[in-house]
């Protein structure tokens, strides 16, 4: 990598840093990409030269920051215990633990999704192909091991728990951004619950 690479590279962190610690603390919309650049010490025309739209840098912050999360989920999942429903409780309960760090960064991330708008570069929510694989894993060694029907359309189960997932940070957001992990995660415990009840051979 020469100079002039790392040089960009090295700006596009500092941009991400700073959007991210901000997103979380004044709110998405109320962060400009004049107030990115400030925090990160670099001109506007910087911010632009990497991303196209404030919308942009909000879909690779959420990219950028997966990593950890991730990690973890590759040292966690193959020790994993219990039936389907069991194993995508404690899958769910490890993202609410994690967004729950900064939990105003993924209601911001939760509501640009939903703008028809967005950019080419923009990753909307529910479009993670990492968390969608690791569902529908679950949901095959289900099938496998007898404990979820084989004629179901898993693709729409997925559809089904990640809109459930997100459906929940409702109660964050009504809390103003203060609420505790397992709240959600209980709430999640049963709504599994109930979804298992239809994936149940008969």
């Amino acid at each position: 990598m020469g100079v002039r690479d790392e040089q960009k590279a090295a700006t596009r962190e500092k941009v991400l840093d700073a959007a991210r610690d901000l997103f979380n603390e004044i709110g998405y919309d109320e962060t400009t990409i004049r107030a990115i650049a400030e925090r990160a010490g670099v001109s506007v025309g910087s911010v632009f030269t990497t991303f196209a739209s404030k919308a942009e840098v909000l879909s690779h912050v959420m990219d950028h920051r997966l990593g950890e999360l991730y990690a973890e989920f590759d040292r966690v999942v193959p020790f994993l215990r219990g039936g389907t429903a069991d194993k995508l409780c404690s899958i769910f309960a490890i993202h609410y633990a994690f967004e729950t760090r900064r939990v105003k960064l993924f209601l911001a991330h939760i509501a640009a999704s939903y703008n028809p708008s967005n950019d080419v570069g923009v990753t909307p929510y529910g479009r993670n192909p990492r968390l969608t694989e690791m569902l529908l894993d679950v949901l095959r060694d289900g099938v496998q091991r007898g404990e979820v029907r084989e004629d179901l359309d898993l693709p729409l189960i997925v559809d089904t728990l990640k809109a459930a997932y997100a459906w929940n940070y409702r109660m964050a957001a009504a809390a103003g951004g203060e609420l505790p992990a397992e709240r959600m995660s209980s709430v999640m415990d049963k709504q599994i619950a109930m979804i298992a009840e239809g994936w149940k051979p008969r």
